[in-house]
């Protein structure tokens, strides 16, 4: 009997993962919802070139003053990032600033709460690719008070939203990032497991 109620207890839990699983997938392929509201920064979580370019844009378009590119290899610098900009107006410059110290999600969302405490930012347009967007958005919530989020999620060429199940790698990146979305929210309800399950890591760059 008690090897009948764990098997029903599992595929239970593994239903609701499931259906978890297919919402987070719909969540992850929507647009923007706002893109006219003026911030006072934009934030560009790096990890694919579709994000500084947009973040860039958002720039040139006056959506918002300045712009922090958090999550910068230390090897980086503006002249080397500025040759993988198109049109690149040569008075943007100064308005954009690195981060280099961030290595993970929550290392972003602690570097941009200290760059925009420091300029005295009220609100923030983060963007970031669309299936890294839940995760960062609660990481940034979690250490950000009083500061208005706009997320602007950026689509990927190489990930396969249609018919997700079907793609091999887009399959595992959006369950790997469900996954990670779901200890996050959880770490952030129960912060004993924060430690325990060591989920960020701090990395050498």
């Amino acid at each position: 009997m008690t090897v009948k109620r764990v098997l029903i207890g599992c595929l239970i839990a593994a239903a609701f993962w499931t259906a978890g699983l297919c919402r987070f997938a719909s969540l992850v392929n929507r647009p923007p919802r706002d893109t006219d509201t003026k911030t006072d920064a934009i934030v560009a979580l790096t990890g694919g070139t579709e994000r500084v370019a947009a973040a860039v844009d958002l720039l040139k378009r006056g959506a918002a003053d300045k712009l922090l590119i958090s999550g910068v290899n230390r090897k980086v610098d503006w002249l080397k990032l500025a040759e993988t900009i198109d049109d690149l107006p040569e008075n943007l410059g100064e308005k954009i600033t690195l981060g280099h110290v961030a290595c993970n999600t929550r290392e972003n969302a602690l570097e941009s709460k200290e760059w925009l405490n420091r300029n005295g930012f009220k609100s923030v347009r983060l963007v970031t690719a669309s299936y890294h967007m839940p995760r960062s958005l609660s990481e940034f919530r979690n250490v950000l008070d009083g500061v208005e989020i706009i997320p602007h999620p950026v689509f990927p060429q190489t990930v396969k939203h249609a018919e997700w199940w079907k793609w091999p790698g887009t399959f595992a990146l959006i369950t790997s990032e469900y996954t990670k979305y779901l200890i996050v929210v959880s770490s952030h309800a129960m912060p004993f497991l924060k430690t325990s399950l060591n989920f960020d890591t701090v990395c050498q760059k």
